[in-house]
């Protein structure tokens, strides 16, 4: 009998009822966050478990996947009737390290002002870096994964499949990370306020003890531009998630026929396109 016949591939169960992943090619995620969460994989995983780990997400072969209090809950169809069960999970960070890395946050208001907006900035990492942690999983200890298949390697390839389409959750919650690491946005940005706010207390504080000038002595020079703008960076361009605020919100239970997010998408991408070339026009009229 051939030696091969006792590990002959097996194929998986074919499923209309999986998650299939939004890429048909080439790289998964579009967001730098939800990339950084794939590139944390790839580290991980031999080459041809990847592969078949994006075939099975772009096949559908994910059934579900949930976050619970602790981990990514997944199952994967492979090629037993039942599926096989994965979970994923990212060690927490102590209630020092997160101190740390907040303090990191405060000391620059972009941050704040961003992460106010929904979006994650693109020198967080910096931030966490300085706290002497990482945001994303950096090294194989960071990240705990386990699935219910016979397969000796973790990450097998059901792991690698639930990853990559976990990735693309990533594009629509980039706050997702901050879960896994044990800290919500909401949690995050209140730490972020106590702070901002003793700073700005004491910035007005020395700025009362210099000089009170009377309401009434501004209001003739109140639209006044007082501080030149030569320095005052601006950023155009169209946002790295299309309609965020409506993905954060969820689905809305007043629309039946379609989601909020296409009955809209039209009307988000008109106005984003006129605002766009609204601006540069200013621009190109001022230069």
């Amino acid at each position: 009998m051939p030696f091969d016949y006792y590990f002959k591939p097996t194929k998986a169960i074919k499923t209309e009822d999986g998650i299939k992943s939004q890429s048909k090619r080439g790289t998964f995620a579009r967001s730098w966050w939800a990339q950084r969460w794939i590139a944390a994989l790839e580290r991980l995983v031999d080459s041809g478990r990847l592969s078949r780990g994006r075939t099975y997400a772009r096949q559908g072969q994910v059934l579900s996947i949930d976050e619970t209090k602790d981990e990514i809950a997944a199952r994967v169809q492979g090629s037993r009737p039942t599926p096989y069960k994965i979970s994923i999970k990212m060690n927490h960070l102590t209630d020092a390290e997160w101190n740390n890395v907040i303090d990191a946050l405060a000391e620059q208001a972009i941050f704040t002002a961003q992460l106010l907006a929904g979006e994650m900035p693109q020198d967080i990492e910096q931030a966490f870096e300085r706290a002497k942690v990482s945001l994303f999983p950096s090294r194989r200890g960071d990240l705990e994964t386990d699935c219910s298949c016979p397969d000796y390697s973790n990450p097998c390839k059901h792991i690698a499949a639930a990853h990559y389409i976990l990735g693309e959750r990533f594009d629509e919650d980039p706050f997702l990370i901050f879960r896994l690491r044990g800290r919500t946005q909401e949690q995050v940005m209140q730490e972020l306020r106590k702070r901002r706010a003793g700073d700005e207390i004491v910035e007005e504080e020395a700025e009362e003890a210099e000089v009170v000038i009377p309401l009434e002595e501004q209001i003739e020079n109140f639209w006044d531009v007082r501080v030149p703008l030569e320095g005052f960076a601006v950023s155009i361009r169209p946002p790295v998630i299309e309609m965020p605020l409506l993905k954060r919100l969820g689905e809305a239970n007043f629309v039946s026929e379609s989601s909020l997010q296409s009955v809209l998408s039209a009307a988000y991408q008109a106005i984003s396109r006129k605002a766009i070339q609204t601006a540069f026009k200013d621009v190109s009229e001022k230069s």
